[in-house]
């Protein structure tokens, strides 16, 4: 099932014994595009402390309800590695986290992988640092070496500039994701500042960088591909069809419903 990302904003985290606290951000990987991390705002009960869980904790969403519930108890949680709030997320902290959990950091597999539309070398990135927006992120102190700089938050993509091969086509307003695969499948960009009142959607495929110190997005697609591309409806439901109409226009591989 296909979800705008924003929407799980401010959901309540549900443990097997209790809530553990609310949807604060994600973290995805640049190059695979998996969602690899749900960070959670714990509030009072772990102050000054950043929860992560593994998408494969994660069960069915109540969307109606407003929460996810988790394979885990809050004593589980609470005993984890701690990560303090402003810390950078390393890789020894995740592999800290995949061995006290028993979480297998190959689940679910690559999802771009080898195919064409994985970033070669984003510019100057910098890893997850929880933080809030964009706004924040040069009050950072520098990386470990250890860090990955290939995970990166939601919260920072979201509002990034993203430009065509021949000019900008407006801003990252959401991100379209599988909400069973854990998965990026789509950037939902409003071009209001250049063709008012349109969105449309790209694919991870259509990337070519990041530079994470502009904060700006480039695509290998033209401004005339993205005028001509098939109509999207934030409001609508994609359909198997829809989808394969948007990958045959821009040549992109596949379609994923």
């Amino acid at each position: 099932m296909l979800q705008v990302i924003s929407a799980f904003n401010g959901y309540a985290i549900e443990a097997s014994d209790g809530g553990i606290g609310s949807v604060s951000d994600f973290l995805f990987d640049d190059q695979s595009w998996k969602l690899r991390w749900l960070v959670i705002d714990a509030g009072s009960w772990l102050a000054e402390r950043k929860v992560l869980v593994h998408p494969s904790a994660i069960g069915q969403a109540d969307y109606e309800g407003r929460k996810l519930a988790v394979a885990l108890t809050k004593t589980e949680v609470e005993g984890s590695p701690d990560i303090r709030e402003h810390q950078p997320v390393s890789r020894q902290m995740e592999s800290e986290l995949y061995s006290y959990y028993g979480w297998d950091p190959l689940w679910g597999g690559g999802y771009l992988g080898a195919e064409a539309g994985a970033i070669a070398a984003p510019l100057a990135t910098e890893p997850y640092f929880g933080i809030a927006s964009i706004r924040d992120a040069a009050a950072v102190d520098p990386a470990p070496d250890d860090a990955d700089p290939h995970l990166q938050s939601v919260a920072a993509i979201t509002g990034c500039p993203i430009a065509a091969s021949d000019g900008d086509i407006g801003h990252v307003e959401d991100l379209l994701i599988d909400a069973a695969l854990w998965t990026v499948n789509y950037f939902v960009v409003d071009t209001s500042n250049w063709w008012l009142g349109k969105r449309v959607l790209m694919s991870p495929h259509a990337v070519t960088t990041i530079d994470w110190t502009e904060r700006r997005v480039e695509l290998n697609v033209t401004r005339d591909q993205v005028k001509a591309s098939p109509p999207w409806d934030p409001l609508a439901l994609m359909d198997q069809a829809g989808m394969k109409r948007l990958h045959d226009h821009y040549g992109w591989p596949g379609s994923r419903a």
